[in-house]
């Protein structure tokens, strides 16, 4: 082994200790009780956060507590719980139409098939990466914007990737039985410690590693 190799083997054990440490058994922060809830939380999820997510959610599933009732809810209605999320027209159209899917085609049960669920309205890779990885625990990384900053922050990946080339590296640097855990440690590690504005750099213990760390005056 070449210590180019050992120097990098020794980093991302670095940070996996440090995962590991922070976030010993994550769990994914979005509230569901069944596939549809959770496919329709991730889509949801988009340019917003969880916690507000929950909130809308518990409002959505409670009132249309089925596939039927959301396929057949009234659009006004579905804008109006969903109005503190962002796009919330859009996404009430989304999850009408999602539940009509489900329903009309696929016998109110989530498919476990990347192209059909890649064809839902408002759902893309990461949503179905989440939603494999969360409710079947399939390996999959799912790069939301936490996972792409802390993976550019700690060179994992380049600061030109895109989320489709920060994932395969993700899923190289990590061994395949780790990458439902490492997703979720590193979304949970993006939210609350190397965030966007006023990261906790102080308290790090990857600070030295860290590209953003280095950049600071």
């Amino acid at each position: 082994m070449t210590g180019l190799m050992m120097k990098k083997n020794e980093k991302i054990g670095k940070i996996e200790e440090y995962l590991e440490e922070l976030f010993l058994d994550p769990k994914c922060e979005l509230n569901y009780d069944n596939d549809y809830q959770l496919i329709m939380a991730i889509m949801l999820s988009a340019q917003t956060t969880d916690k507000r997510v929950n909130m809308v959610t518990e409002v959505l599933f409670s009132k249309y507590n089925s596939l039927e009732k959301l396929k057949n809810a009234n659009i006004d209605d579905l804008e109006t719980i969903l109005r503190p999320l962002g796009s919330f027209r859009k996404k009430a159209l989304y999850v009408k139409e999602i539940a009509t899917l489900l329903v009309d085609k696929y016998g109110s049960k989530v498919p476990v098939d990347r192209d059909i669920l890649e064809s839902f309205p408002g759902v893309g890779r990461k949503t179905v990466n989440v939603f494999f990885s969360e409710f079947y625990n399939i390996p999959a990384i799912a790069v939301d914007t936490h996972v792409e900053r802390v993976s550019k922050r700690l060179g994992l990946a380049k600061d030109d990737d895109n989320v489709r080339e920060v994932e395969e590296k993700l899923k190289k640097v990590f061994k395949k039985e780790n990458w439902v855990k490492r997703h979720l440690q590193l979304v949970l590690f993006g939210r609350y410690h190397c965030k966007a504005v006023k990261p906790m750099c102080d308290v790090c213990k990857l600070k030295d590693i860290c590209k953003y760390q280095k950049k600071k005056p």
